[in-house]
């Protein structure tokens, strides 16, 4: 794997449990790259996403993600692999007997950050960076939907990562909501050159918001088109 190249899975065979999901997967992606991950429910876009972030072992085949072996991992290297790592749901998964700034203190604190004055910095910089500067003080009920997602982008970017796998983020979002929230992942993806891994069933975003498409059927995984969806 080279210095560009985030992600790489060479001729993996993708298990749960016992069951094989996926078989013969090739997957590369790169520094900066925003790539859209679709599929039918079930075709095995969430075991690959897994595979990645350490949550599943890959048994056979070669894969590496931001620089660490996914054959070599263990309960002690997860941790290092996922500060790498960002990481957003559909759900926001946000802690609700918190304010936002120690929902995002409680990660630092989590990922072994230890100063105080660091970790106040590193929140207010990343709520800026999503457009929530000043809003640190706000319960998650206090915020709308499209607010709790943008805390959870900014969760996501505390270790800036080199990655980040957002699973159907727009899925809760109405249109309106879900441009702003586009529109932000594409404006990190640029300016900070951190790669994406998006999955998606909004095909219309990805007719709006172009970029490369890889498509979960029939047990493998194959690069297709926006065209083509």
């Amino acid at each position: 794997m080279n210095d560009s190249t985030i992600v790489s899975i060479r001729n993996g065979n993708i298990f749960q449990g016992s069951s094989l999901i996926l078989s013969n997967v090739n997957f590369q992606v790169s520094k900066g790259e925003f790539v859209y991950m679709i599929g039918k429910t079930g075709s095995g876009k969430s075991s690959l996403l897994k595979t990645l972030y350490g949550d599943l072992y890959l048994r056979e085949g070669q894969g590496e993600v931001a620089g660490f072996n996914l054959k070599d991992l263990s309960w002690k290297t997860v941790p290092l692999l996922r500060r790498n790592l960002g990481i957003v749901f559909q759900d926001f998964r946000l802690l609700t007997d918190r304010n936002i700034h120690d929902n995002l203190e409680f990660v630092l604190t989590a990922t072994g950050w230890k100063d105080k004055a660091l970790m106040k910095e590193k929140i207010e910089n990343v709520l800026s960076k999503v457009g929530l500067k000043g809003k640190g003080f706000k319960m998650p009920y206090e915020m709308s939907g499209g607010e709790q997602q943008r805390v959870d982008i900014a969760r996501a970017l505390l270790n800036n990562p080199k990655l980040i796998i957002a699973d159907e983020p727009t899925g809760n979002l109405d249109p309106d909501t879900t441009d702003e929230i586009m529109q932000l992942l594409f404006n990190i993806c640029r300016d900070y050159h951190t790669a994406f891994i998006m999955a998606t069933h909004d095909y219309s975003i990805i007719q709006k918001y172009p970029a490369r498409v890889v498509r979960i059927e029939h047990g493998g995984v194959r690069e297709i088109s926006a065209v083509g969806l």
